[in-house]
């Protein structure tokens, strides 16, 4: 019998998706119901959004790989990270709040995500070595790009969880926050994008992107340099400026 249960609500508002991890009795982990419904919720997203919020319920925001299926081996063992690639290849920016635990494969929501905002409770805690298991999906790969290569192998080889303030110190997180002001924050950082030209913010992100690969700082400033002539012939250009010299000239 299939298993229909809802483990991934979408809703949309003002140009802003929130998608929400409601599979809490699984603690949000990685089964494969909510892996499909989280890369269907981020295919489904219509051009109209500009934004994307990552929440979670209940008491873990994911606990990870899920002890069924990772004692069922998969005939694609892959699969278990689509919903982490669906997040990643997101046109738009993607903001993780994060309010409660990440546990092991879990904290790779985080990784997928182009900035994370995190409430005081939150903890990081990447033990896929306490499983014997090796971390898969990019996770190492981009742990590094966020803490360093010595950041990375204090959590994933010597288990070094970290706080969310310790998370924001190290990079893995850009602000910490208190628990109340969680949603605030990430529903003001979500609007400030949503009120931008949505064509910039995305060739923006597209050349943040193809910035990872390139390692000649004068082939990323002439990637940048192509870019921003694009957005200089775009009308929301020419209407941004034209609004800015008129708030200039009525002060």
């Amino acid at each position: 019998m299939a298993d229909d249960r809802r483990a991934v609500v979408v809703e949309v508002e003002d140009h802003v998706a929130w998608i929400t991890l409601d599979d809490v009795r699984r603690r949000n982990s990685l089964n494969p119901v909510l892996v499909r419904q989280l890369a269907e919720a981020c295919q489904g997203l219509g051009g109209d959004v500009r934004a994307v919020v990552l929440r979670a319920n209940g008491p873990v925001f994911s606990s990870g790989g899920d002890m069924d299926a990772l004692l069922t081996p998969a005939a694609d063992p892959a699969a278990v990270y689509r919903g982490f690639d669906a997040l990643d290849a997101l046109p738009m920016p993607v903001l993780a709040a994060v309010h409660a635990p990440m546990i092991g494969a879990g904290v790779s929501f985080a990784l997928a995500c182009d900035a994370v905002v995190a409430a005081r409770s939150a903890t990081f805690d990447p033990r896929f070595l306490d499983l014997a298991v090796h971390p898969g999906g990019g996770h190492l790969w981009r742990m590094e790009q966020r803490v360093g290569r010595q950041g990375a192998a204090a959590m994933v080889l010597f288990g070094d969880a970290l706080t969310a303030e310790e998370a924001e110190r190290h990079g893995l997180i850009w602000r910490c926050v208190d628990d109340g002001e969680l949603m605030d924050v990430a529903r003001r950082m979500a609007a400030r994008v949503a009120g931008r030209s949505p064509d910039a913010v995305r060739r923006a992100k597209a050349t943040m992107r193809l910035s990872r690969s390139l390692t000649d700082p004068r082939m990323a400033a002439d990637v940048e340099q192509l870019a921003q002539d694009w957005s200089m012939r775009q009308p929301a250009f020419t209407e941004a400026v034209a609004a800015l010299r008129d708030r200039v000239r009525r002060r």
